[in-house]
């Protein structure tokens, strides 16, 4: 199964890896980080396949995939 990361405090909400999703899994919180931005988040970790394209599209090497 599948896992994916994200590193909130990395994060600055740029959205990439939620078009990338081709499941749709990514959405961005409302909650802030400490630098101000509101990061990315799954919302359903078991349907998430481990494809990694939401962590190659992301410019802050905030998500980490784990198969």
């Amino acid at each position: 199964m599948a896992m994916i990361k994200i590193d909130e405090q990395r994060c600055k909400g740029c959205g990439l890896c939620t078009i990338a999703c081709p499941h749709k899994l990514l959405a961005l919180c409302d909650k802030i980080n400490n630098q101000g931005y509101t990061p990315a988040r799954i919302s359903s970790a078991d349907k998430c396949t481990g494809c990694a394209l939401c962590g190659e599209i992301c410019p802050d090497v905030a998500i980490a995939v784990f198969k």
